[in-house]
């Protein structure tokens, strides 16, 4: 006994238009495919809906029994339908996105702004995290998906390169070496370091050792006794920028993060001997479907990233 839904909505058009004519326009049929259409309903239920005459036709107590309960049926199915037909087309929507925190206040904001002129009835929730929650909130399910460095392997989760970014000199404006046009990282091992807890300084130094290696079997001798030992450990990079502004000493970053550079006051030079940089990815759940506006943001976000007019600017290596 399982009423089509055609059936249904053929028993609340009748009801609500009170005959065959109006109730078979209002559902765009022919009046004896209605008239069928109620008769199907009868034969699977076993009894009459509807009792007809040559002047009117009335519903029975089993009908004025269904009518309301198939006419909310259809409301909520219908509404459910439009809203997922508003987030098939982009109408409407949520994204939840974790970036880590100096991201989250540098370049998301540029990216979610540029969002909203095409899409802005779509809501982009940001999660700044710290780094190594990025990669946790997406897999607890909290987010959609995570933007952040290259992290150990997760086998839940999928990581496609977004960029990839040199690292480059924080110092004061009025530090020895703020008047260079360039520096090497061999410039730094005389000034105290401030860097990031965890895996940003692990993999930075191990990058430094692999750099000095390759520079030294290629006959350069800069970097032969090179040792960079981090003088702060902080858990931001808006903490470290803060504490080069008080000039407790000298940071590196990515050049992403220009803009808050240049609110502290502060100078960015490139480095090299050598360029080392770091890949930032999109982590997404292993075998989970996005949704149409998370799947939309994260194609959005690699044209933009992309873009050769990118307002962040600096957003691949240099040459």
């Amino acid at each position: 006994m399982n009423p089509t839904l055609r059936q249904m909505r053929a028993l609340v058009a009748l009801a609500k238009t009170g005959n065959f004519t109006l109730a078979a326009q209002y559902m765009h049929v022919t009046q004896s495919a209605l008239s069928g259409l109620i008769k199907e309903l009868e034969q699977t239920l076993g009894v009459r809906v509807v009792d007809r005459s040559t002047r009117r036709i009335a519903l029975t107590e089993t009908g004025n029994e269904l009518y309301p309960l198939f006419s909310q049926m259809i409301d909520d199915l219908d509404r459910a339908l439009a809203n997922i037909a508003d987030q098939a087309q982009l109408r409407k929507g949520i994204v939840r996105v974790a970036v880590p925190q100096l991201m989250a206040c540098t370049l998301l904001p540029q990216v979610i702004a540029a969002w909203r002129t095409r899409y802005p009835d779509i809501r982009i929730s940001l999660s700044d995290s710290p780094v190594e929650a990025v990669t946790t909130r997406v897999l607890s399910g909290e987010t959609d998906f995570g933007i952040g460095p290259e992290r150990d392997g997760a086998p839940q989760l999928e990581a496609r390169e977004l960029m990839e970014m040199p690292f480059e000199a924080v110092l004061p404006p009025d530090h020895a070496l703020a008047k260079r046009r360039r520096l090497g990282w061999s410039d730094l091992a005389a000034h105290p370091l401030i860097t990031l807890r965890g895996q940003f300084t692990e993999r930075l130094l191990a990058n430094m050792t692999t750099g000095a290696a390759d520079a030294k079997a290629g006959g350069a001798d800069t970097l032969r006794d090179l040792t960079l030992r981090p003088a702060h450990e902080v858990t931001y990079m808006t903490t470290a920028l803060a504490m080069v502004a008080s000039g407790l000493g000298v940071t590196v970053c990515m050049p992403y993060a220009a803009p808050l550079v240049r609110l502290h006051g502060l100078r960015m030079l490139p480095l090299d001997a050598p360029v080392l940089t770091r890949r930032f990815f999109v982590y997404t759940r292993e075998q989970r479907s996005l949704s149409p506006a998370a799947a939309a943001f994260i194609a959005f976000l690699f044209d933009w990233v992309g873009a050769a007019d990118n307002p962040a600017g600096a957003l691949r290596p240099r040459a």
